[in-house]
Formats: structure tokens, sequence, C-alpha cells
């Protein structure tokens, strides 16, 4: 049987308006910064006056919800496409105060020029300029007469070539434009989020795509009455911070926000330099809601929040109100500044001292939804740290979360629940980290010239882990060139490679990458690797460095060891490069293994 998904109308504006303010049509969030400029919003009010197309407004029908008497709320629907054309109409005609991308409150005054009709943002000169209305605002207020603004105006402008009538007639039009039809498209409660989304996308034509995790924050905002607006700000707030910590003073502007416990758990970010997991909104809502919910889709949260029992599939306020309480308490936990900064710490231990150095950020999440499990079941912090290392190497080294995301999520979680997470750690181990692992299936992952090769970082922080040094380095250290001057560098150079046929593909293999100072690959330049190591070997013999500073045979062989150079590299022709690359990528998957053991 068909089911309408959604159904399409118009409304006038003074209905939209109206229905807003009496919060019928929640807008998630109208103290959000407004991203529409002055000018844009000149441009939307012109558009409006002159009948062109504004588009269509998109709002999705909450459910409605069983109050703990007994009765029913009606839900009310919340506009997830359209948000900036009714904050534009609400800031022009209604004077309402909007928040700049400083979150400060602004007021934007839009004139109109009844004589040229045409807008302009409101400046100085306009304010002087008494041929302009320098703000609409008043021909909407309900205490203006038409006819007496119209007098006034006349008043000052005697000697304009438009006639009296002409000047009312252009003035109630502009009146006028809140009976102007917007089209609206109402989408079906019962919808999921993915075809909420589906439709979305199909509709938009600026092709713009919503997730689960942009309705999970639209629901949010919109409900005042379990305090989801603030959650919402505070997410939104958290996530700047963590990138720009210099917007602290900005963000303090917001004097409703400073005075909730979200924006206290918050302050130290403004002196956090930290960038090695700067989350997203997405993130940030996956870690808190996985970890305290154990699960692992973000529709289920979108869900929660509106109040549905899973069970009875109904939707209840008690529901509702329990899942914003403690998607605010996983919130405060996740940036709690002790268990944030001790997760980074974690991921440092392991050798990740660089944001290069992660390649999915789902890896990090689920490695924090790991840690704050733990610290909330009473694991032992030494305990906690291992398990967290190890999670998220293997995480990385098995590429668990690069598929399917969502679904595996909820099933580490509870797996994690059900058999504890060493146990069930100790169980993907030996299903998938096994000798054929180590031996076979890592050295084939190595085969490859991606450019950022997740299995090309874990090696690197082996090495950052190991304190090696830099490749024929005899002082500086690898994580001293990953943090500084990092520069990748080629065994066998590139430059003579390329000049004996070989294609990109070939001669930009990770298993011919070696983290060296830029100073000696100059030196290196294009010499073949016989040459050059039999040069090393000289070096060692007779003290005079050509190459770095090492001059003992220990020192180069322990360097050469450490990045898994194979014996005989003095005898190693061109025809031999194969072989090399083969050998190399063996011995770095064994250093990957003692690496992980030791975790």
């Amino acid at each position: 049987m068909f089911v309408e998904r959604y159904e399409v109308g118009q409304r006038k504006i003074s209905t939209l308006l109206a229905r807003i303010e009496d919060e019928g049509i929640a807008i998630p969030d109208i103290q959000r910064p407004f991203v529409w400029n002055a000018a844009k919003v000149r441009d939307f009010i012109d558009s409006l006056y002159y009948g062109y197309p504004v588009g269509y407004l998109i709002t999705w029908q909450n459910p409605d919800i069983q109050l703990k008497n007994g009765t029913k709320s009606f839900g009310k629907l919340i506009l997830i496409d359209g948000q900036q054309r009714v904050t534009a109409l609400m800031a022009a005609l209604l004077s309402k105060q909007v928040v700049n991308k400083n979150y400060r409150k602004i007021n934007i005054s839009i004139a109109f020029h009844p004589i040229e009709e045409k807008f302009e943002v409101t400046n100085s000169a306009i304010r002087k300029n008494r041929e302009w209305i320098d703000d609409i605002a008043i021909v909407f207020d309900p205490d203006t007469k038409i006819e007496q603004l119209v007098n006034e105006y006349c008043k000052v402008n005697p000697n304009v070539d438009v006639d009296r009538d002409e000047i009312y007639n252009r003035i109630y039009r502009l009146k006028s434009i809140q009976q102007n039809s917007i089209g609206f498209i109402d989408l079906n409660p019962d919808l999921d989020v993915e075809t909420v989304a589906e439709i979305f996308v199909r509709i938009n034509s600026q092709g713009v795509t919503l997730n689960a995790a942009d309705f999970a924050m639209s629901k949010m905002a919109a409900s005042k009455e379990y305090g989801g607006h603030q959650l919402r700000k505070c997410i939104d707030y958290f996530c700047h911070l963590a990138v720009a910590p210099e917007a602290y003073e900005v963000l303090a502007n917001d004097r409703d926000f400073v005075n909730t416990e979200y924006f206290r758990k918050m302050e130290w970010l403004k002196k956090e330099k930290e960038d090695l997991y700067d989350p997203s909104y997405t993130d940030m809502l996956r870690v808190a809601f996985t970890s305290e919910f154990k699960r692992g889709r973000l529709e289920d949260l979108v869900a929660l929040l509106s109040g549905r029992n899973f069970e009875t599939r109904m939707f209840e306020e008690t529901i509702a109100e329990e899942s914003f309480y403690r998607l605010g308490k996983a919130v405060l936990l996740y940036m709690n500044e002790d268990n944030f900064k001790n997760f980074i710490m974690i991921l440092r231990s392991a050798g990740f001292i660089d944001a290069s150095m992660i390649s999915s950020q789902n890896t990090v999440n689920f490695a924090y939804i790991l840690y704050l499990t733990l610290r909330k079941q009473g694991v032992n912090f030494t305990q906690i740290q291992t398990l967290v290392r190890r999670w998220f190497v293997m995480s990385i080294l098995t590429s668990k979360y690069t598929r399917s995301t969502e679904t595996i999520f909820g099933e580490d979680i509870r797996s994690i629940e059900e058999q504890g997470a060493d146990s069930y750690l100790e169980t993907i181990e030996r299903a998938q980290l096994s000798d054929a692992f180590w031996k076979v299936g890592l050295p084939q992952q190595l085969n490859t010239s991606a450019a950022n090769s997740a299995y090309f970082n874990v090696f690197l922080a082996s090495q950052v882990k190991g304190n090696d040094k830099g490749f024929l380095s005899r002082d500086i250290l690898v994580r001293d060139l990953i943090r500084g001057s990092s520069h990748v560098h080629h065994v066998f150079p590139r430059s003579y490679l390329k000049e004996n046929g070989f294609p990109r593909s070939r001669y930009n293999q990770i298993a011919n990458y070696v983290v060296m100072e830029s100073k000696i690959n100059i030196e290196i330049g294009d010499t073949p690797p016989a040459e050059y190591f039999q040069d090393l070997l000289e070096q060692c013999k007779d003290g005079k460095s050509r190459y770095g500073g090492i001059t003992e045979t220990e020192q180069l062989d322990a360097n050469l060891a450490e990045h898994c150079i194979p014996q005989g590299m003095n005898r190693m022709s061109v025809g031999e490069y194969d072989d090399f690359l083969e050998e190399r990528r063996k011995l770095m998957s064994a250093k990957i293994r003692n690496y992980y053991r030791n975790l």
C-alpha cells in the first residue's frame, strides 16, 4: 500500500511567523550564528517584494508524545531546511536580534526607497537620507498606520516625481509581502531518518546532504523543555573551541550559555593547543551516544530524543526526558578535561603524536568510547591504557571502522559489555591478527603507493614508540622529524628509479619510504643505493662523514635495523628493487608485530 511520505502546501509568511512566535514551529536554533550576511537578507526581501520564487521550507513533524499524566502533546514542526530564510524574515520584518559569527547579538536593518523601489542594508548615509525608510520593520509594526507613514514620508520629501498614491501603493505592497505564500514540504513523522535525509537531498537544489547527527542536533535545539537547546550549543561550542581556543572570549558573549554547567566544563579549552583529536559535532555525538546508550546508530538517538519506546513503538515524554538527561550526562563526561587529556595521552603513548598520522576519525572515536566505558566500569587506569592502545592500533590494522561504521560500533560496544573488553579483544586478535596476518596479510597491505597509508602510519608510530632515530641520523629522532620538518624520502632515490623506467606507482611504494632529514636526503641525491650504502660502510671505517653523522658500524647497523632495511644494500642493483621491497615489507610487518605486542 502506498504511503504518503510528505505533503506539499503553501503558508502565508504572516502565518509562518505567528506559528514560530507561539512555538508551533521550532527553529533549531535561532541563537546559532546567522550564516547569511546582511546583503543576502536584502536580496531575499527584494525577491519577496517582486514576487520571485524563494524555494521551499522543509519541516519534519515531531511525533505526538504521551505525557506523564496520560494525555498527549501534539508534536511541533521542526524546520530542517529554511532556517536562514526564516531567520532573515524575523530579523528584517520583526526586528528580532540574530547572533553573528562572533556570537554577538545584532540587529539587521533593511532600508526601502519607495521612489526607486529598491532595498539596501541600512548604513549611516541612508539614515541621513529622508528618501529612505531606514528600517522596514516599522512598516510591519502592528501599531504603524500606513496612511500616517505615507503622509510623514511625503511631508519630508515634497519634491519627488512620484505622486502620493504611488508612494502609498509601494509601501503597502511592501507590507503585503507578509501575505505572500511560501512553499512548505511537511515530512511524515513516521519516516525514519535515512528516508528524511534522502527526501531532503532529492528536493534540495544545492545538493546539501543531511545525516542523523544533523537531525539529532535539530531535535536538541528545538527542545527547550529538556534543556536541549543548551546541549546543542554545548556540542557546537566545544567543537569550535577545540579547533580555535582563541574564540573563547567571543563565545563568552553568549551570556545565557555562560551560566550553564556546560560552559564551565569546557573553559579549559581556552588555553588548549592540542590538535591530535579535533572532533566534529558528529564525532562528539557518536562517542557520547554510544558510550552511554550502548547503541551504534545515531538514528536511534533521534528516535530516543523524540521519546520513542522501541518495545511498544509509541512515543512517551518520560523516554524523551530521560534520553536528554542521559545524553547531557554523557556529553559532560566526553568533554571532561581529565578524560579528554588522558585519552589523548594514551594515543600519544602509542606513538601517534601528530594528526597527520590518523587517517580514520571513527577509529579514534571508538577508542574514546572504549576509554569512557572502561572508566565507568572502574577498570584500573594502567589496564585502561593498555586496552585502549591495543584496541586503537588493532582497529587501524584491521580497517575495522572503514565500512558499516554504525553497525560495527553497535556490535562492538555490546560485545564489550557482555564479554569484557580484554576478552573480546583477545577474540578479535585470534581471528584477525593470526600468524597468517603478520606473515602474509600485513605485507600485502604494505604493498601500496597510497600517500597516507594507515599501515605506514602504524609503522611510523612503532618508530616513535621505540625512540628510533631518523634514517642515517645520529641524534635526531623520528618523533622530532614528524613534529618538525618531517620529510619522507626514498631508499631507492626517486629520480634514479624514474631514469630506469619505473612508474610512479612503483617508485612511490611505501616500502621504499623512510623518514629522513632533508639535509641527508640532499646529500644522497640520486645516488644508487649500492653506491651510497658502500660509502656508508667506508664512512664507518675512516670516520669521514658523507651522509649524516653516523661513523660507527654498530650505530649504522642499529639505524638500518630500526628502519627495517635489508642487509646487503651495498650490493643491490636496480634490477633487485622488487626483491628489496618484498623483503622490507616482511621486516616492517615483523617490527609492527613486536610493537603491537608491547603496547
